[in-house]
């Protein structure tokens, strides 16, 4: 294999945002999840909510920290690795990051300090809308990153200049750009998703170990109730997503599918050992027709396989073609665990005597994140060979006279970089993880409510009543 500046240049982009992504996923739910416990806190009077609340609030500041280390590298790229990319790209690319830092970055950077010492300084309804605005400010960075990524799958609303210039004519039509609201709930779902099952198996692990057995059976029942209903939510986003990539990235479509041929009904390869040296699949199991129905909701109808595309415009097939079936089939063993699980917490005390569920739910803690990033290695590996889908390839966006030995050094300085302070972060949450969340001796942590007694699990109506979560 040539060592090109381009393949290195893609190598330290693919290793940088794959550890990005994984902080973000993580704290855009996590931020969600702490606004909801302040909400809880505040209707129902609990101290449970209190107790969960400044435990997780400990792993986000974390997590926090370390996603804004990791992205700030993949900025850096643009102007050492992608320098042409951001030449011919700045005028629409440039305004949409910097919108991100003056609504996202603003929005966060004026509540965090709240957030993480202001509890007892402000009225609790504040503390409330500080988790919220915090909370907001997550969404709306993802909001941005997918404006523009979903702008490089799908360009629109620019005209091209003399020299290759991308200028925008459009800004409705960029920001709202057909792609985005289908992408941008598929990830925000992700992170959600990802967070809840985060918690689930943080819970399932406190039960098995018999520690914060009370803390550890709201986090399961909750987390387990959340994916129970956002999983079937995000599995039909992800049809939504495959359909516009049925319709405006065939080429991708067809190698997520593993399709050569043009088919006339088209069947589904559930499985294959794709080779692209000889343009066919080894050991092809498939469904009949269904692949039209997926594809088109027909049984009838035709669709490209990837002959059907020069041999240039074609993506690499194995990384989006397996990405994309781990990533389903992560999604459905967590819609499993999840169903079951739920089901389970409603008749009392057996989620708890579930060992060998609770063993699997505490396993199940990176499923989320497999799903995440296998789903990002579909879309971006799929989108090759452009970098502006259909306008710009990728060939040509990278820095000209970089030598591959620059690239490579800088590669092993950022690994070496990430791998301490990734290291000792991730050390430093696994221990926050391990002690759990910490008994309070006051009587009331969210205040009297003497007209609400004290709820026992599942006895009492209300937030806490209801997912029989109350002290």
């Amino acid at each position: 294999m040539d060592l090109t500046p381009l393949l290195l240049s893609r190598i330290q982009f693919a290793f940088t945002i794959s550890f990005h992504i994984i902080f973000p996923a993580f704290t855009i739910g996590l931020a969600a999840w702490l606004t909801f416990l302040e909400a809880c806190g505040l209707i129902t009077g609990e101290k449970i909510y209190r107790r969960l609340s400044d435990f997780w609030l400990k792993i986000f500041a974390v997590a926090f920290g370390l996603g804004v280390v990791s992205g700030i590298v993949m900025a850096f790229q643009f102007g050492t690795n992608w320098s042409e990319l951001a030449r011919r790209t700045g005028p629409i690319q440039g305004p949409l990051l910097g919108y991100e830092s003056f609504t996202a970055f603003a929005l966060e950077a004026a509540f965090f300090g709240v957030l993480m010492f202001g509890r007892d300084r402000v009225p609790r309804w504040a503390y409330l809308l500080t988790c919220l605005m915090v909370s907001l400010g997550t969404s709306l960075s993802a909001f941005w990153i997918m404006v523009n990524n979903s702008w490089m799958q799908y360009p629109t609303g620019y005209a091209l200049t003399a020299d290759g210039i991308f200028v925008p004519t459009s800004w409705s039509a960029i920001i709202f750009n057909e792609a985005v609201w289908t992408r941008f709930p598929h990830m925000i779902l992700a992170a959600y998703v990802t967070s809840a099952f985060c918690v689930a198996a943080t819970g399932a692990w406190y039960m098995l170990r018999g520690k914060a057995v009370q803390e550890g059976r709201a986090m399961a029942v909750m987390g387990l109730r959340l994916a129970a209903i956002l999983v079937p939510i995000q599995i039909v986003f992800g049809h939504l997503v495959g359909d516009f990539v049925h319709d405006a990235q065939p080429a991708k479509f067809a190698a997520i599918e593993g399709r050569w041929n043009d088919e006339q009904p088209a069947s589904e390869i559930l499985i294959a050992w794709p080779d692209p040296q000889n343009e066919r699949n080894r050991f092809e199991l498939a469904v009949p027709y269904l692949g039209s129905v997926i594809g088109s909701m027909s049984l009838t109808a035709k669709e490209l396989g990837l002959k059907s595309f020069a041999p240039e415009d074609r993506p690499p097939v194995a990384i989006p073609f397996f990405a994309f079936r781990i990533m389903v089939g992560c999604g459905l063993l967590m819609l499993a665990i999840a169903w079951l699980g739920s089901w389970l917490s409603f008749f009392g005390e057996r989620i708890v005597k579930a060992r060998m569920f609770l063993v699997a739910t505490s396993l199940s803690f990176p499923l989320g994140f497999i799903a995440t990033l296998t789903g990002w290695f579909t879309a971006e590996v799929g989108r090759q060979p452009w970098v502006v889908y259909g306008q710009l390839r990728t060939r040509d966006a990278v820095t000209p006279f970089i030598s591959s030995y620059e690239i490579a050094g800088t590669i092993i300085l950022v690994g070496f970089v990430y791998a301490l302070i990734f290291g000792f972060g991730v050390l430093y949450i696994y221990r926050l993880l391990r002690a759990g969340p910490i008994p309070t001796a006051e009587p009331h942590l969210y205040g009297t409510n003497p007209k609400r007694p004290m709820s026992l699990p599942g006895a009492s109506p209300g937030v806490a009543g209801a997912t029989g979560l109350g002290e």
